[in-house]
């Protein structure tokens, strides 16, 4: 059955929602992995097929995998109904505007796992830091987890350039908004539903600047955020188009600082609502695990 529906958070947007058919009747998915892409005809169906075999090796839990497609023209959106029609954990979400913000908020919102995920369609990240990255959300140790390709112990393949814009965007943010994470952009991010419930009506943006808006505002309401480092490979058939973004990510940054500065963002309220922070780490606490020869 096909259903049409509006994502939530106001967006105009129109959403075609084909509902998972699951193996097992009447379990709940733990892990909902989205998938956004846009004219990915070529990559999308051994990215869903590689990850569906991972996930069905490794990971011991009900799980499900949305394909969610921003506004494709090409045969993006046909593979998706393919692969929903033959996959029985596998969604389709149809998005009529483009942006990997506005397909993450759609997709999370209308999601029933209590932990949501997200990659990239190219799989630059390894799988094997797939069960690293939602464990300590399944257990409720963390509310957030990154994968990251400047935490001590990632394996990163990419050419100077995109390195030296990444590095200098993080020393951005630990300067203008004082973050600790180490990697805003990594396309490999993990949420517990309720976490995503309070954030995302306050995050504004759409597009590329919505994973760095998160992170902000999920560390300065006391959230605890737990690090992964990642083996990554670049894909040279990127998509995003680097000065466009980094201009709009330059104003989503002076926008949230303001929203910091004057009081217009409740991060003090939500940190209330979250709870104290535990005794053994202050409240938006960067947890990261330790590599070989680190001091105890």
């Amino acid at each position: 059955m096909t259903t049409t529906t509006r994502p939530p958070s106001g967006s105009a947007a129109q959403v075609e929602h084909i509902p998972a058919r699951t193996a097992s009747p009447g379990r709940r998915p733990l892990l909902d992995v989205v998938i956004p892409v846009y004219n990915e005809e070529n990559d999308l169906r051994p990215c869903v097929e590689r990850l569906h075999r991972h996930l069905g090796d490794t990971f011991p839990y009900p799980f499900q995998i949305t394909i969610a497609d921003n506004a494709s023209t090409d045969r993006t959106l046909e593979i998706a109904h393919e692969l929903s029609d033959r996959i029985p954990e596998v969604f389709v979400l149809h998005l009529g505007d483009k942006g990997r913000g506005r397909a993450l908020r759609a997709a999370w919102g209308i999601s029933r796992a209590p932990v949501l995920a997200y990659m990239d369609v190219d799989l630059s990240t390894g799988l094997g830091a797939f069960l690293p990255l939602v464990a300590p959300l399944l257990s409720g140790h963390s509310q957030l987890a990154i994968g990251s390709r400047l935490a001590p112990g990632a394996r990163v393949v990419r050419g100077p350039k995109r390195t030296v814009i990444s590095r200098c965007y993080n020393r951005l943010l630990r300067v203008t908004l004082r973050v600790r994470f180490s990697d805003a952009q990594c396309g490999f991010k993990a949420i517990r539903r309720d976490a995503a419930r309070e954030l995302l009506p306050l995050v504004a943006d759409n597009g590329w600047f919505f994973d760095t808006e998160l992170l902000v505002l999920a560390e300065r309401s006391g959230l605890r955020i737990h690090e992964v480092p990642v083996d990554w490979v670049d894909d040279p058939d990127s998509r995003v188009d680097i000065v466009p973004t980094a201009l709009a990510d330059l104003r989503g940054v002076a926008r949230v600082g303001w929203g910091l500065a004057s009081g217009r963002l409740p991060t003090q309220e939500l940190r209330a609502r979250f709870g104290a922070a535990s005794p053994a780490r202050p409240a938006g606490a960067i947890v990261r695990p330790r590599t070989a020869g680190s001091g105890s």
